[in-house]
């Protein structure tokens, strides 16, 4: 473990706890998940759906910020027959793709949580911390990929999470699911992703 730059001084380094270790809302109380479902479109707003703070370590906020995210999604029938099981508005892979980048890329030396916002009219996943290595939006859209700010994370995760460390999510994201963009702001140092979604309003 000493070798493989999980443990150190008989500790678990970071990217340890992250990967495997327990209680990591206690170890790590800032590195969390913070989960908020709105009623309309405003980030302003005085109550809410639901709200909740995911944490333990990437496993486990992975699987439960999935779930958070799947349980306020509708459910349309699309093109099955009537006695089908309706499928989710926007492709679960998305959303897999997109947190899992979210969890492994974020910059950890940021003290704060990703934020997840669900809205009527988007999904906002936003991480602490700019794209790395002078990333812009224009380059990872494109499949363009540097070396990860998270080395030790990145060489392991694959063991945890459904995460093939190729740098393929954004590409999948994108080709299952067009309509998302990306912002890269490096003043107030963060990357969020916007998932729009199709409101019953724009069909009528």
């Amino acid at each position: 473990m000493t070798n493989l730059r999980l443990i150190k001084d008989n500790k678990l380094t970071l990217a340890g706890a992250l990967l495997f270790g327990e209680n990591t809302e206690i170890l790590l109380p800032d590195l969390h998940i913070s989960a908020i479902w709105f009623w309309g479109n405003a980030f302003i707003a005085d109550d809410y759906r639901s709200r909740e703070n995911i944490t333990g370590n990437l496993r486990q906020q992975y699987k439960e910020s999935v779930n958070f995210v799947l349980s306020t999604l509708r459910k349309v029938q699309g093109e099955q027959i009537f006695n089908s099981l309706g499928i989710p508005e926007i492709p679960k892979l998305v959303f897999e793709e997109l947190l899992i980048n979210a969890l492994v890329h974020r910059d950890y030396f940021i003290h704060d949580s990703i934020k997840l916002f669900i809205f009527k009219d988007r999904i906002e996943i936003k991480s602490p911390g700019k794209l790395p290595n002078n990333l812009s939006v224009k380059d990872i859209k494109q499949g363009i990929q540097r070396r990860s700010r998270n080395i030790v994370l990145t060489s392991y995760v694959s063991d945890v999470l459904p995460c093939r460390g190729i740098g393929s999510g954004i590409l999948k994201s994108l080709k299952a699911y067009p309509h998302i963009d990306f912002e890269n702001n490096t003043v107030a140092e963060y990357f969020k992703v916007t998932i729009y979604r199709q409101t019953w309003e724009s069909k009528l």
